[in-house]
């Protein structure tokens, strides 16, 4: 026998002709460092985000009582989040001027992820709970993911990672030039 192929992934399981794209930096994710362990705001990811400058914080826009922010862990490229600034975690315990202002930047989202990418669609949406799927129960966002006919490629399905083809802080920067001229 002679050694394997490059392109064969040996040492764990059955030697495959497959090469593997790794995606280390999810593990963050995937443990849930970094995640409010309550209702408190302290730790709270969300929160920390509006104490830093709009790139290192990937803020898109803020507004008197929502921002909206990239997504850390995106499904596509341009998906982005709306919060409010208070630390609440449900959309029940949104006041009424901050339900309007949550709804406009949720227009807002949509109209500058139009005028910089051009999607064909999108999904929007909040999970309610870690039961329903929130990352981050503690502190209520929308998310406003782009959609492109044919995204949702083989990608997440065999290899469980999404390719992504830029990066965030290039992202950041298209559509908060976008927001500006949206209007």
């Amino acid at each position: 026998m002679g050694e394997p192929e490059l392109d064969e992934q040996e040492g764990i399981g059955i030697p495959d002709p497959l090469q593997r794209l790794w995606t280390p930096h999810r593990m963050a994710y995937i443990r849930g460092e970094g995640k409010p362990a309550d209702s408190e705001s302290t730790g709270c990811p969300f929160c920390q985000v509006t104490e830093l400058d709009d790139p290192n914080g990937l803020v898109i826009a803020r507004g008197r009582l929502v921002f909206a922010v990239l997504n850390l862990y995106p499904y596509n490229p341009g998906h982005l989040m709306v919060l409010p600034y208070r630390h609440i975690p449900d959309y029940t315990d949104l006041d009424p001027a901050e339900t309007i202002e949550f709804a406009e930047f949720t227009q807002r989202a949509m109209r500058a992820i139009r005028h910089a990418a051009a999607p064909h669609g999108f999904n929007i949406g909040m999970n309610q709970g870690t039961v329903a799927g929130a990352g981050i129960a503690a502190h209520l966002h929308q998310h406003v993911v782009p959609r492109w006919g044919g995204d949702a490629n083989f990608m997440p399905v065999v290899a469980h990672t999404k390719v992504l083809p830029q990066l965030l802080g290039e992202t950041r920067e298209l559509l908060a030039g976008a927001w500006n001229e949206v209007g």
